[in-house]
């Protein structure tokens, strides 16, 4: 019979305290916790270690870890012609034009620059003058790695509520900055929500020489649908002759770029800039 001990307070209280358990009891639980820490430790039996086997179930994309790169392509980027507006290139050839708008950013366009040079895939950025004249040295890089330049507004203000003046202005204002951060003059636009009047496009073609460029490929990706959804949209919608439209401005798409660049090399594309796009078209 197990005793309990009794104290007695000096109120006059008594108290049972619980009966203590066995010493051989104690001396089971403490070996059992041994074992059990052993166990956990790697030090336990053979027996007491579940083996998991191979997931034989899983398999890579074709495109992953291959070390895909897009060709070197001497391609003419020089084009005349009096089409005003494009939104694709030609469809016998499986070149493809990958376009960047609203940069540049401070962390996300260097962080696209390096995905872009690791597949020495060339691309095209449409850039807003004011983020030009904030990130210089980043719109020298982008010329420096051979992209292309295009004129997106200085302000990024919706052009069909602006009158001649204004427009004229937005894209003045770009031409200017670029042209002091880099060197180089823009050869196309594009119109910020892709909204121009026709009487607009024809007045900035006729002034700047810019054709307006649209796109036929959009993965929406300005509602950051996420990485996986753009890359999917983009890899399932793209044809020869696309123009792809994407934003430098949002993390999430520079995050599906590698998987998007390595869909479309893998299934045969080739990556030229909007320029060289509009020249194929002018050969014909």
């Amino acid at each position: 019979m197990k005793r309990r001990k009794i104290l007695k307070l000096s109120s006059g209280a008594v108290i049972a305290l619980p009966a203590c358990s066995g010493g051989k009891k104690d001396e089971g639980a403490e070996a059992a916790k041994k074992k059990g820490s052993a166990t956990a430790s790697g030090q336990g039996s053979a027996e007491s270690q579940v083996k998991l086997g191979a997931n034989t179930q899983y398999r890579q994309p074709a495109y992953v870890n291959k070390g895909l790169r897009n060709p070197t392509l001497n391609l003419p980027s020089q084009f005349n012609g009096a089409t005003v507006s494009h939104s694709r290139g030609l469809s016998g050839q499986p070149y493809v034009a990958m376009t960047f708008d609203d940069g540049p950013h401070p962390r996300n366009t260097p962080r696209l620059l390096d995905i872009l040079r690791t597949r020495n895939i060339k691309a095209t950025f449409y850039v807003i003058g004011q983020n030009v004249d904030r990130y210089p040295e980043i719109v020298r890089r982008i010329v420096a790695e051979g992209h292309e330049i295009g004129n997106h507004t200085y302000t990024h203000r919706k052009l069909t509520s602006l009158g001649d003046s204004a427009v004229r202005t937005e894209m003045k204002r770009t031409e200017e900055a670029i042209v002091r951060a880099a060197g180089v003059k823009p050869r196309t636009m594009r119109p910020p929500y892709g909204a121009l009047l026709q009487r607009q496009r024809s007045l900035i073609f006729s002034e700047f020489s810019y054709p307006t460029i649209l796109w036929s490929v959009d993965p929406r990706d300005w509602q950051r649908p996420g990485p996986s959804v753009v890359a999917s949209r983009i890899i399932g919608k793209a044809h020869k002759g696309a123009i792809i439209l994407a934003h430098d401005l949002h993390a999430p798409t520079v995050d599906a770029m590698p998987r998007t660049f390595d869909g479309l090399l893998s299934n045969g594309y080739q990556f030229i800039t909007v320029s060289q796009l509009l020249a194929q078209k002018a050969q014909v």
